[in-house]
């Protein structure tokens, strides 16, 4: 394995792991009452993701040049290598939804207080800071696990529109890139074409699943909605994306083979 594909398996761990505990800075807006400061502070976060996924692209990228260099036109079990970082990393940052939600109210108190990010980050980091997460580690509580139950009550729109949203958006980048295995004389065209691929999941998850969970966080701010439904449907997002890591694997060379045929024919 190549340091090229191991910085990669670390990038896509960090980029899912941080995406799967986006689901818990709802709950912590509204325990703390400061849902705007909530995101605000998680946004940190995202910013270190999106740096990570920017140089997810052209590192793969160029292992595949590398490869295709070397008279090498399949090297699919790497690219499924990928795609279990994503799956463990969901399964790891479902485990830390809990702590990660005490540690980012602790965050918004402070930052409501003294309103210094710096102040902020040099707390996080002192010995204080490690010893509070390190005191407030724990595992999800078995009650929120046996709220799980797939009767008629259960969100199955959302689910499935989830789950799906989550397969194409793994796949986004690692299909475009792989299809130039396929194709490596359109690679370029076909490496760029993510987008489409993306672009398509992300209308699926702002235009349905993003405007229910944010209709859901309001109701529960204000009274309509009681705080344990809302905490029931985080975990069954985050079930869904766990299983739409999985279904990734199934539409990688499926997509790949669609991009190839696209970069041809555009």
């Amino acid at each position: 394995m190549t340091t090229q594909i191991i910085i990669v398996l670390i990038l896509t761990f960090v980029i899912n792991l941080i995406t799967t505990l986006s689901y818990s800075v709802r709950i912590v807006g509204i325990r703390t009452g400061r849902i705007a400061i909530s995101f605000a502070l998680f946004n940190i976060l995202v910013l270190v993701s999106r740096t990570a996924n920017g140089f997810q692209a052209p590192l793969l990228a160029k292992t595949v040049e590398n490869d295709l260099k070397a008279g090498i036109f399949d090297n699919v079990w790497t690219f499924r290598l990928i795609i279990l970082s994503c799956t463990v990393a969901t399964i790891i940052g479902a485990f830390l939804i809990p702590t990660f939600q005490r540690v980012l109210s602790r965050a918004v108190t402070n930052f409501s207080v003294h309103k210094s990010m710096g102040k902020l980050l040099l707390h996080g980091f002192s010995k204080a800071g490690i010893l509070y997460f390190r005191d407030n580690l724990t595992v999800p509580h078995k009650d929120n696990i046996a709220q799980i139950k797939f009767d008629k009550e259960f969100p199955w729109r959302i689910f499935i529109l989830n789950v799906f949203a989550v397969a194409i958006l793994t796949i986004g980048v690692l299909s475009a890139v792989y299809a130039s295995y396929y194709n490596p004389e359109y690679r370029t065209t076909a490496s760029n074409l993510s987008a489409f691929i993306n672009g398509f999941a992300t209308i699926l998850m702002f235009a349905f699943i993003d405007p229910h969970l944010s209709a859901m966080t309001d109701d529960v701010a204000l009274g309509k909605c009681p705080e344990t439904t809302f905490r029931k449907y985080i975990v069954y997002m985050t079930i869904a994306r766990l299983i739409g890591t999985i279904i990734a694997q199934l539409l990688l060379l499926p997509g790949a083979q669609l991009l190839a045929w696209t970069a041809t024919h555009l």
